[in-house]
């Protein structure tokens, strides 16, 4: 496929943000940006946050993944479904009662300032590491496939990606995104699903052709019961409840545009019925890495492979649709990835601002400073984390170690622990504990977890930690809590 056809496919897709951009920007202020003026419809919200949940590195990788851990994956999603039922239910009445625009300050009414500026860098660290790995991996490959062919270098066209982003969300913030993100998710099941549909034509298949290869195939097995392996059912199923409370339920990046539904019912609403499309979507990710390497049997197709001969699987979606399925796989792979890459990496931005804005600098809470001084300091917060963003891809990209790179995107997953601990500690239970030294206990549950991970196997005879992981860095930091707690400072009905 043409790099120039490519890009003009980008470029359309663009300009149509723009738009929309431009139309729900229109008298923006402070409070647009923030809430969205509590004015956005609930479903639209659920929608939008399909591409929230699923960056390029889900698109691009899931599928290829199927050829090692076969369905396995999908037992994280139904943890995930549980999970989102105490978001529903416990986390969002505590935030809507509240009137949170940044959930962070939930820590610093529970326990102090030093709490929650803990939650807020972690938050920040998590986001910021994980946004720039995930969108180096997606860039690295529209680099190979479009800016390598036109002579582009990856800084520069991982630049203008970044400053495309900046075009449609400096202004609106939540307001605009909340629309952005529908056409984008829109377009990432889009791009799945057309997908399917053209490795399945190459197969000669129909749709119930379609269902039952992949039914009858060894690759769908879903439910793994050896408890010493990381697939183990529960310990998939309970990482993933945790990992939907910690990481869409404790993240800022996944609540602002919850926060922003006209009311607690709607929002709900929308976590429940997002809920349950996720997991239909992550089965139409699943079922496409099955057709893949079935494709790849049938077709005797060459694959990219490592040097040991193992296949490269996250080179196999791309490779294939772009060299071997034809246009509209190729179009369709491009679609889906584009949206994926810029719904998951704009919001960020938007997001990191809003923690940075309320849970360090509380300008929210100057009642002095004009509106228009608010809105230039939030504009150049906005474009310092876009630059950060960009400086973290480059130093990824200086590195040339995609392993580095994996390390790190694991690394931000061990800072939800501390968050978990302490609204976990917060809301069950009545002790206050010593806002002085949150800041340091929150640092020695990410380091026993990951000197547990390492030597697990040794330490209990071959059992190895899987997703389950975060549900003890949580624990470790709910005790330390508890620890540093005394009776006499428990809250008083």
């Amino acid at each position: 496929m043409s790099p120039f056809f490519i890009l003009s496919a980008i470029g359309v897709y663009f300009l149509f943000l723009v738009a929309i951009s431009i139309y729900t920007g229109r008298n923006a202020n402070n409070n647009s940006y923030f809430t969205g003026n509590n004015a956005s419809p609930w479903l639209a919200v659920a929608f939008g946050m399909i591409g929230d949940s699923l960056s390029g590195v889900t698109f691009i990788s899931v599928p290829g993944t199927v050829g090692l851990a076969k369905f396995a994956y999908l037992q994280l999603v139904l943890g995930y479904l549980a999970g989102y039922f105490v978001i529903a239910y416990v986390l969002l009445p505590i935030y809507y009662k509240m009137g949170l625009t940044s959930i962070y300050t939930y820590l610093e009414t529970r326990f102090g300032g030093n709490a929650e500026k803990t939650g807020s860098f972690f938050f920040i660290l998590s986001r910021t590491l994980g946004a720039a790995g995930r969108l180096f991996l997606a860039a690295g490959v529209l680099q190979k496939f479009v800016f390598d062919g036109l002579g582009i270098p990856f800084f520069a066209s991982v630049a203008f990606i970044i400053a495309l982003m900046l075009v449609y969300t400096a202004k609106g913030g939540i307001k605009t995104l909340v629309w952005t993100d529908t056409f984008q998710s829109l377009f990432l099941l889009a791009g799945v699903i057309l997908s399917i549909v053209a490795i399945s034509s190459n197969l000669n298949l129909d749709l119930i052709g379609m269902v039952k290869t992949v039914k009858n195939s060894p690759l769908s097995e879903t439910f793994f019961w050896d408890i010493n392996e990381k697939n183990y059912f529960w310990k998939q199923f309970i990482g993933g409840f945790f990992i939907a409370i910690a990481m869409t339920g404790l993240d800022q990046n996944m609540m602002q545009k919850n926060l922003s539904c006209r009311s607690l019912g709607e929002a709900q609403k929308n976590i429940v019925s997002f809920s349950f499309v996720m997991v239909l979507v992550n089965v139409f990710f699943l079922s496409l890495g099955v057709l893949l390497y079935v494709y790849i049997d049938t077709a005797h197709i060459a694959v990219p492979t490592a040097s040991d001969g193992k296949i490269i699987t996250d080179s196999l979606f791309p490779t294939l649709a772009l060299n071997n399925l034809g246009n509209l796989a190729g179009l369709a792979f491009i679609i889906g990835l584009t949206a994926a890459t810029f719904s998951s990496a704009d919001s960020v931005l938007t997001t990191l601002t809003t923690s940075f804005y309320y849970d360090f600098l509380h300008l929210q809470k100057n009642k002095t400073m004009a509106e228009s001084s608010k809105s230039l300091i939030r504009n150049i917060v906005h474009i310092g984390f876009a630059v950060i963003l960009l400086l973290c891809i480059i130093v990824f990209s200086m590195m040339n170690d995609k392993a580095i790179i994996d390390t790190i995107l694991m690394l931000a997953g061990y800072t939800y622990g501390p968050l978990l601990g302490l609204f976990a500690f917060g809301i069950m239970t009545k002790r206050k504990a010593n806002d002085k030294y949150i800041p340091l206990l929150a640092i020695i549950p990410p380091a026993a977890c990951y000197w547990f991970s390492q030597n697990s196997v040794s330490l209990l005879g071959g059992y190895k930690v899987g997703h389950e992981l975060l549900m003890i860095n949580g624990l470790l930091m709910f005790g330390l809590l508890w620890l540093m707690s005394k009776k006499e400072q428990a809250i008083k009905k």
